[in-house]
C-alpha cells in the first residue's frame, strides 16, 4: 500500500489499534484543510442523538447532526454540495466545500432548497496543530486515503463507512473490518 501525504481533501482513517480513543475509535475523517501549521477535518460518521431543531428550534428541520470532533464542541459547522447557493463557501475538494453564509443556509432549509444529500452538519472539529498529525501518521493511528468521490462524503451511511474502509483497504484490515468494536465482545 502506498503511503499518502494528508491533503486538503483526503480522508483520515482510524487506525483499528486506537481503540481506546472515544472521540475517534472507528472515525473517517475529512480533511477540510492541511498546511504547515495544522490541520482541520471533521468525523463523517459519528452521528449524535439530536438533529438540528434541537440545536435551532425555530427551524423545522430533522437533518441529523454529527459529532466532527472533539474541538469547539459548541460550535456548529458544515460541509455541502451547493456552492452556488451559499455565499462564501471555501472548496475542500471538487465538489465538496466547507461553510458559508449561515443564513442563507437558514433560508434555504426553511424554504426546503436544500436537502440532507446537499449538506452535512457537525458540532465541533477534529483539529491538529503544525506537526501533531505527522506525529500521529507517525504513530500509526491514520491511514491516509484518498477521497475518489469527494461530494459523496455527504451521502455515506455513517455506520458502515469505517468498515467500509477497512475493507476497500484489505489485507490485515480485512479482518478489522468484521471484528465488533470491542474487541471484549468477540
Amino acid at each position: 500500500m502506498i503511503a499518502l501525504k494528508p491533503t486538503k481533501g483526503h480522508l483520515l482513517v482510524a487506525e483499528p489499534s486506537i481503540i481506546g480513543d472515544v472521540a475517534f475509535n472507528r472515525s473517517v475523517v475529512l480533511l477540510a484543510d492541511h498546511s504547515e501549521t495544522g490541520s482541520v477535518g471533521f468525523i463523517l460518521n459519528k452521528i449524535l442523538d439530536f438533529n438540528l431543531k434541537d440545536l435551532i428550534p425555530e427551524l423545522d428541520s430533522e437533518f441529523k447532526v454529527y459529532n466532527g470532533g472533539p474541538v469547539e464542541q459548541d460550535n456548529l459547522y458544515f460541509i455541502h454540495r451547493v456552492p452556488e447557493l451559499i455565499p462564501g463557501s471555501i472548496e475542500i475538494a471538487n465538489g465538496i466545500y466547507w461553510g458559508g453564509d449561515f443564513d442563507i443556509v437558514i433560508e434555504l432549509i426553511s424554504k426546503k432548497l436544500i436537502n440532507e444529500k446537499q449538506i452535512r452538519f457537525f458540532l465541533g472539529y477534529s483539529g491538529w496543530d503544525a506537526n501533531q498529525l505527522n506525529d500521529e501518521l507517525n504513530s500509526h493511528s491514520w491511514i491516509v486515503v484518498s477521497n475518489q468521490n469527494a461530494s459523496e462524503v455527504i451521502e455515506k451511511p455513517y455506520s458502515s463507512f469505517w468498515r467500509e474502509k477497512m475493507m476497500q483497504l484489505g489485507g490485515e484490515y480485512l479482518l478489522w473490518s468484521n471484528a465488533p468494536e470491542n474487541p471484549s465482545y468477540n
